[in-house]
């Protein structure tokens, strides 16, 4: 019987995926310090979602909603909110979901160990990792009396929230940008 569960325990284990980076996911939207969600983000309290477009569909709609031509469409981006002055920054982060195989690794460490071959190929390889991709989109807004619009003590965070929501539902739902343009 001892046997038994033991083999069955070593034939799940060689068939399983160990989760290595696991990406984070988010329903709606998050909230969070910049560096928080990663580190080469800021310190400044970001609105992030996931983006399930293709890359570079956000730069796009941005561009194109707030006719920017192709001039400085990362950083200060100008908008208005009840006649007050705005802007945001974006980011287009990948944070990818890395499992590794246990099949290959362990069967190339096996012919490895059997050939006595030394070297880096007894390393877990990268065949032996399965990637997956996972964009987001991470927002900072701020305005000349603010640095940090998003922060829980701003007095214009829940009109700026809004804003955000409002944008991040049309840029999900819009196919063609220039529709955006007519809206405005």
């Amino acid at each position: 019987m001892k046997r038994a569960l033991l083999v069955l325990c070593l034939a799940l284990i060689v068939q399983s995926c160990i989760p290595v980076r696991i990406a984070p996911t988010i329903k709606d939207y998050k909230l969070t310090k910049g560096k928080k969600f990663k580190r080469s983000l800021s310190k400044r309290t970001m609105f992030i979602f996931e983006d399930p477009k293709e890359a570079a569909h956000f730069y796009n709609y941005v561009n194109t909603k707030f006719q920017l031509n192709d001039e400085n469409v990362y950083d200060d981006i100008p908008f208005l909110i009840e006649g007050e002055n705005y802007f945001f920054a974006f980011y287009e982060i990948d944070i990818p979901t890395k499992v590794l195989n246990l099949v290959p690794a362990i069967f190339r460490a096996t012919v490895n160990a059997a050939l006595d071959n030394e070297g880096d190929d007894n390393n877990v390889d990268s065949e032996d990792m399965l990637r997956t991709d996972n964009w987001y989109i991470a927002i900072e807004v701020y305005s000349d009396k603010e640095k940090d619009c998003l922060h829980k003590d701003s007095f214009s965070r829940e009109p700026v929230l809004n804003y955000l929501r409002t944008l991040k539902k049309e840029y999900l739902t819009t196919h063609n940008y220039n529709e955006t343009v007519f809206k405005n």
